[in-house]
This record gives structure tokens, C-alpha cells and sequence, in this order.
């Protein structure tokens, strides 16, 4: 039984395979009669001149000889030839300029135009092995007339032919199933490109999608979990200020309660801003990250001048860099003085971050900065850090605006 599916899996391969390269014969032989007709037009007519004529109608018709040839393989194979970029020019002119202009035209002409006609000569090949395959193992049907010893002859060639015939056929079928995709699919470096392109937009769509989800949170906890503790701190002052005959063992309970309650909501604050600070959405980089300042142990003078607003991922990646920047100048900097500075240049959202501290900040070192130059990262950002020891230190953050 195993022998037998082992022998029908050949035979359903053989029969594809030929299939797939008979079907290439008239398409292969089409393009070969180009050849023909130009070289009886120069041999008969010696006309030079209208030599181009057949190539120009040829050229013509390379987009629908790719398109069949496409569909040959992915029919007959289930191999496919993956379609070209389209042209991005709208007016026709540039775009046959554009189209002339491009490998992948030249590699499906040399494909069409050079490989057409040696491709049809080994389909026909395959072809002529067959039925002389099958000839030779009918011989003994009607060669009764012939000498014993050629009918032999003829049945022992028609059996090497029927066993070497579907390799030919599987051969053919592979060499033209690898060279359809290269030279009439985009090339390597185009195929490249454009995963390059898929994956560039694919984290753009995963950094837009996280920084949605982290505002959704955000609006969450501010409008549902942060109101619910403010009610509570709210009750517990009022029940404090009101029930004034209770047992100290219950007013103290009270106060502790009251006073966690004020705690929790301070530090659902600050786990709020460090998601993404509503402020940042609403009115900006400026607004947010005075905001931001203000809430820092010393001095920091803040100036953004961006003009038009960056694209809201961009803008959540310089608040979080000022943010981390300044907390690490509060914990490690012995810092009496900071600058924040961010400015537009071009499609650049530049963020600068001085001061005056004791420097010495190494991003090798497996600080902080390294999950800053990550984050920077992620929009294709470039991060930069100097601090000689004794200071200053500036942190620079080169952003694009647009995603």
C-alpha cells in the first residue's frame, strides 16, 4: 500500500509538471516568433530601420506576458511571483519614463525575450521524451511488422524514456518555477525594501496602540479609581469634622484612614502623570512639561518653541525623556540648576536637557539612560548623552515629528 501511494504521489508530480511546462510551449513560442520576425524583416527587407517596431510592441505587451506567466506558476505550481511596487507617478508619461527606466522592466524583458525561446525548446523536449516514451512501450502493438530485436530496441528506449521523462518534466518545472520569481518578481533588494517598509509601519502601529492603551488607562483610573478615592478622603474628612462625640480609639481610626486615603490619591496621581499626563493631550509639550518642572526640588527653566504640534507618540516620547532626565538630576546629579530646551529643526523634534551638576552619567553602566535611548528608539529617534566628570551634563534627544 505504501509503495502504491508512493507511486501515485509520483505520477500526480509527473502529471503537474508537464502540465505546467506544456503550458509554457505557446506563451515561450510567441516570444521566440519576435526573433523571427525581426530577422526576416532585416534579411528580406534590410529595412534597419523598423527593426525597433517589433521590439516596441513587444515591450508593449511585457506587463500582460508577466501577468500570464504569473498565473502559470501559481495555477499550475502553486508557486508565487510576487507583484512589483506599482509606479507612484500619476501622469502616464513619467510613469512609462519610470517603468523603462526600472531593473525589474529589463529582467522580465531578458526573462520574455532571451529565456523565452531556450525555455521552449526544453519544454518541447520534455514533450518529444514523452511521446517517444510512450511509442517505444507500445512498440509491441502495432510494430508486428518490424524485426524482433528493433521492437525490443524500441520498447527498452520507450522505458528509459517513461523513467527518465518525468524527472526531465520535474527539472524543467523547478528551474523555471526558481527563475520566475527573480527575474519577473521584484528583486532582492526591492523584496527587502519593502519588508524593511512592512516592519517600520508595523511598529509604528504597535508604539501608536501601546500609547493609545496607556491614555485609556489613564483615563480609566483618572475618572473612575481617582474619583472614587477623593469621595472616600472627602466622607472621611466630613465623618472626622462632624462626628465629634466619637471614642478617641474611632477618630483615630478616622485619621488614619482619612490620611491614607489623601496618601493613595497622591500616589494614584503620580502613577497617572507617569502613564500620560492628560495636560500633555490637551494643551501640549509646553503646558506639560512646565507642569513637569514645577514639580522638581530645584530650579528649572523651560523653553519650547515647536510652532506646529508633533505627532502625539513623538510628543509622549520627549515628556517622558524631560521626566526621567529630571529625575535622574534630582537623585544623582548634586544639581543646582536645570535647562529644558525644545526646539523644531525641520521634521526634527529636538529636547535638551542641561545641568549644572557633578556629571559622570554613563549610559553603559545600566542606568536609566539606557531605557531612555530605547524609548527614543522606538520613533527612530537618535539619543545622545555628555557628562565629563565634573559636569555639566546635557542630554540630547533628536525626534521626527511625523511617524
Amino acid at each position: 500500500m505504501r509503495n502504491f501511494r508512493t507511486l501515485r504521489r509520483a505520477f500526480l508530480r509527473a502529471r503537474r509538471d508537464t502540465g505546467f511546462v506544456a503550458a509554457g510551449i505557446p506563451l515561450h513560442l510567441a516570444l521566440a516568433s519576435q526573433w523571427v520576425w525581426g530577422v526576416t524583416i532585416v534579411l528580406k527587407a534590410n529595412a534597419w530601420a523598423v527593426v525597433p517596431i517589433p521590439f516596441a510592441l513587444f515591450l508593449v505587451g511585457i506587463p500582460t506576458l508577466t501577468a500570464v506567466q504569473r498565473h502559470r506558476c501559481r495555477a499550475l505550481l502553486g508557486v508565487d511571483v510576487p507583484r512589483p511596487a506599482p509606479t507612484p507617478e500619476r501622469r502616464w508619461p513619467r510613469r512609462a519614463v519610470r517603468w523603462l527606466s526600472s531593473a525589474r522592466t529589463w529582467r522580465q524583458v531578458g526573462y520574455h525575450l532571451l529565456l523565452g525561446p531556450l525555455l521552449a525548446a526544453v519544454e518541447l523536449l520534455v514533450l518529444a521524451a514523452w511521446a517517444a516514451a510512450v511509442a517505444g512501450v507500445t512498440a509491441f502493438g502495432y510494430a508486428s511488422a518490424l524485426p524482433v530485436y528493433q521492437t525490443l530496441l524500441c520498447t527498452a528506449g520507450g522505458v528509459v524514456l517513461l523513467c527518465v521523462a518525468p524527472w526531465l518534466a520535474g527539472a524543467t518545472a523547478r528551474t523555471e518555477a526558481r527563475l520566475a520569481p527573480a527575474l519577473l518578481g521584484p528583486s532582492r533588494n526591492e523584496r527587502l525594501r519593502r519588508r524593511v517598509e512592512h516592519l517600520a509601519e508595523s511598529r509604528t502601529d504597535l508604539i501608536e496602540a501601546v500609547d493609545s492603551e496607556r491614555r485609556r488607562i489613564e483615563r480609566d483610573l483618572h475618572d473612575g479609581t481617582q474619583q472614587r478615592l477623593v469621595s472616600l478622603a472627602v466622607n472621611l474628612g466630613l465623618a472626622r469634622a462632624t462626628l465629634t462625640d466619637l471614642p478617641d480609639d474611632a477618630r483615630t481610626a478616622i485619621d488614619e484612614a482619612h490620611r491614607e486615603a489623601k496618601e493613595a490619591i497622591a500616589e494614584l496621581n503620580d502613577l497617572v502623570r507617569g502613564l500620560h499626563p492628560a495636560v500633555l493631550e490637551d494643551r501640549g509639550l509646553d503646558a506639560a512639561l512646565s507642569g513637569l518642572a514645577a514639580r522638581v526640588p530645584l530650579p528649572v527653566g523651560v523653553r519650547v518653541d515647536i510652532g506646529e504640534r508633533a505627532a502625539p507618540v513623538v510628543e509622549s516620547v520627549a515628556y517622558f525623556v524631560v521626566s526621567e532626565a529630571l529625575a535622574n538630576v534630582t537623585k544623582h546629579a548634586r544639581a543646582t540648576r536645570a535647562e529644558v530646551t525644545v526646539e523644531r529643526i525641520g521634521k526634527l523634534l529636538r529636547v535638551n536637557v542641561t545641568d549644572d551638576g557633578s556629571g559622570g552619567a554613563d549610559a553603559s553602566a545600566g542606568s536609566g539612560l539606557n531605557g531612555l535611548a530605547r524609548r527614543v528608539g522606538s520613533v527612530d529617534g537618535t539619543f545622545r548623552v555628555s557628562s565629563p566628570a565634573g559636569g555639566p551634563t546635557t542630554l540630547i534627544a533628536e525626534l521626527p515629528c511625523e511617524l
